[in-house]
């Protein structure tokens, strides 16, 4: 129940990706500590105008983490937030990497599962506990990571299409596990369940597969 309220969670976090904040017109710069300039009354813009809610909770001007002094917005900490962000996304990517495998194990247990063999009923069990698990830890590494010093670009890019598809295999995912827990009292439900859990392998695959190539 918890896995899915955190999975429920994610999905609300990702349908509202970005808020507006005050245009400002200063340029910024890919390496933030480069872009400091020996002017002291110069103001160098330490924040993107938009990034996701979930980001602004704990780093925005007024975020959570702000509240430690080790994460004051400033040059110097936004820098070290960078370095932050890097090692998220990297769990990001390598969570992601389980999760698909885990799917994949699933989906082929879940066939066998289907066509009779009640003996993997347990394992397929299992395999869904574990990629619930790495499904939100990936998520989570990804929606609470700092924010990236630039601005999206306008237009479609990898980095859109790799957040609509995460919409869509979100979606996947919660339904995939409410109609588990009806199959037992249900069981002219598997139909949509399988169709469910494939449409979000699918998906999921897809969306790693955008931001690699």
């Amino acid at each position: 129940m918890l896995i899915r309220f955190l999975i429920l969670f994610v999905f609300i976090s990702l349908m509202f990706p970005q808020l507006k904040a005050q245009k400002d017109t200063t340029a910024v710069q890919d390496d933030l500590l480069n872009s400091l300039t020996t002017d002291s009354s110069s103001q160098v813009k330490l924040l993107p105008d938009h990034f996701l809610f979930t980001q602004r909770l704990l780093w925005g001007e007024k975020g959570l983490m702000r509240s430690f002094n080790s994460f004051k917005l400033t040059p110097e900490n936004r820098d070290r937030e960078l370095k932050v962000r890097r090692t998220m996304l990297l769990i990001h990517q390598g969570c992601g990497a389980l999760t698909s495998l885990g799917m994949i194990g699933q989906a082929i247990v879940g066939i066998k599962l289907y066509n009779g063999d009640r003996g993997l009923k347990d394992l397929h069990e299992g395999l869904a506990t574990g990629v619930d698990i790495t499904y939100v830890t990936t998520a989570t590494m990804s929606l609470f990571a700092p924010p990236k010093m630039l601005n999206e670009r306008k237009g479609y890019g990898s980095i859109k299409v790799h957040r609509y598809l995460a919409l869509l295999h979100m979606a996947g995912m919660i339904t995939t596990n409410v109609l588990a827990d009806q199959l037992e009292t249900h069981p002219e439900l598997r139909t949509w369940h399988r169709a469910a859990a494939f449409t979000t392998l699918a998906s999921f695959v897809a969306a790693e597969l955008i931001i690699k190539f």
